[in-house]
């Protein structure tokens, strides 16, 4: 399944369905903007979902502007916005002053944006060996001790969240329309996860994991699930295949690895004791929680769409 065009350097802009898109999307997003604008006030729940959708107004124009660009300005974006989202990761762990772990993992991330650029699974594979091998370094380095396992462990689990899993995205650009599968599981991941928040307070009842998320219930969310999965039904024209194992898998993927990626974020959190770093442009939260919901959908989506081709 490769993108004959992304390969050989076109814009995507070029392509009318690229446009169409674009304007669909943006679309979508403004009037669900519009409408939420005139109801933020009414509750919290809705002055949060006002808030995600604030962001995306700024954010969505942008993303797809540059992911439009001829490559590989794509993987570039997807590299930077991984390398920024495991600088908030080491913020949130209090990490950033051990810079030697944090270029380590940096320095990663690149790796991964040039071996998925070129298509080199076998070496993008590699990379996490590559990072742990050299985190086991730095103590020697440093000749330091005091909580190595802790820095060492807290830097693997980073770049493979936050660069392997995520750049999966950069791997799915190899794909055929890989640009447009893109798009289209950012948008169902961001979909799902703003519909459950706006809809939470009109579905009482037990709480998927209180301990880690409040606000999220089991019934709001199975109903994001299925408008997620409605969704993905519309917007199929996206994938190379509209047959209906892709638009279900893809939306299937997008719903849940998107919860269970923010719980999971949820956690690390908790255990941190800090719940934001920064804010994320205009909205609610920081850039973490917002690219979290992705480190388990880029993967699993990558290898059901090789296994499905």
């Amino acid at each position: 399944m490769h993108n004959t065009n992304f390969l050989n350097g076109v814009a995507a802009w070029e392509t009318t369905v690229y446009q169409q898109t674009a304007v669909i999307v943006l679309a979508v997003i403004f009037l669900g903007g519009a409408i939420n604008y005139f109801f933020r006030k009414s509750n919290h729940y809705s002055m949060v979902a006002w808030a995600s959708i604030k962001s995306w107004l700024v954010l969505a124009p942008i993303m797809f502007l540059f992911m439009g660009l001829r490559p590989p300005i794509p993987i570039i974006l997807l590299t930077l916005l991984a390398v920024y989202g495991a600088k908030v990761y080491f913020k949130i762990l209090g990490m950033f002053h051990k810079s030697l772990f944090v270029w380590i993992c940096y320095a990663g991330i690149i790796g991964l944006g040039v071996f998925s650029q070129m298509n080199n699974l076998a070496i993008y594979n590699e990379m996490p060996m590559v990072v742990l091998g050299l985190s086991c370094l730095v103590p020697l380095v440093q000749r330091d001790y005091k909580n190595m396992i802790q820095y060492i462990s807290l830097t693997l689990l980073g770049f493979i969240f936050l660069g392997w899993s995520f750049m999966h995205l950069g791997l799915i650009l190899n794909f055929e329309d890989g640009l447009y599968q893109v798009m289209y599981l950012i948008t169902l991941t961001e979909f799902c996860d703003n519909t459950n928040l706006a809809i939470s307070r009109y579905f009482k009842g037990p709480k998927i994991l209180s301990e880690f998320n409040t606000k999220r219930t089991w019934l709001s969310t199975l109903f994001s699930i299925v408008l997620t999965m409605i969704l993905a039904y519309v917007m199929r024209h996206l994938l190379p295949d509209r047959s209906e194992k892709y638009w279900l898998a893809a939306g299937l993927i997008a719903s849940f690895g998107g919860v269970i990626g923010d719980l999971v974020m949820s956690v690390l959190r908790r255990d941190a004791g800090v719940k934001i770093v920064g804010t994320f442009i205009l909205g609610r939260g920081d850039f973490l929680q917002r690219m979290d919901r992705l480190i388990f959908v880029a993967p699993i989506y990558y290898f059901v769409m090789l296994g499905l081709s």
